[in-house]
């Protein structure tokens, strides 16, 4: 018989109204959930895991590299899944000021930012090169999407304060 795996890459899920595909796993056993707590505020960690039936984890194992996530980023990353309250407010307060950032994009002209599931929006601009060195040079951190979608940027939502230079320094630049 033949099998493949499935493999789901959650990592923006908890960002999304769309539900996980973690209650498929027991219907499914060639299915594979990728997650990772580097997108909820804990980019410095680098901690991903993976969901699995027992078997593919097992096979995992087996080729996985020993150590391949320090022992206080595992500390960290175990303490940061039991605090459920702390994870969802941190996901909550990017949701909505994804939301409100979006909205803020939209009123400022030859800028069209896309609707996002995650927790980074991209937009659209004329001059795409210009914009991101301009903001470079006022200390915003984006991606340029050039080669990948051209005339395109990405910024990753942040606090309030954060989206505030960031908005400050777009309009400064595109007016």
């Amino acid at each position: 018989s033949h099998f493949s795996l499935v493999v789901v890459d959650e990592a923006y899920q908890a960002f999304s109204s769309k539900k996980s595909f973690l209650p498929s796993l027991k219907k499914y056993k060639n299915l594979v959930i990728l997650k990772t707590l580097s997108k909820i505020g804990l980019a410095g960690l680098r901690v991903g895991f993976m969901t699995s039936d027992s078997e593919i984890i097992k096979e995992v194992n087996k080729v996985r590299l020993p150590f391949n996530v320090n022992s206080l980023s595992q500390a960290v990353a175990v303490e940061a899944l039991k605090d459920r309250r702390l994870l969802q407010s941190c996901i909550k307060s990017i949701v909505s000021e994804r939301k409100r950032l979006f909205i803020e994009m939209k009123k400022i002209g030859n800028v069209k930012p896309y609707p996002s599931d995650a927790n980074f929006i991209l937009f659209k601009v004329v001059n795409s090169d210009k914009i991101y060195k301009g903001l470079l040079k006022k200390g915003v951190l984006l991606r340029n999407m050039k080669g990948v979608i051209d005339g395109c940027l990405r910024v990753t939502v942040g606090t309030p304060e954060e989206n505030a230079i960031f908005l400050k320094a777009l309009k400064g630049i595109i007016s």
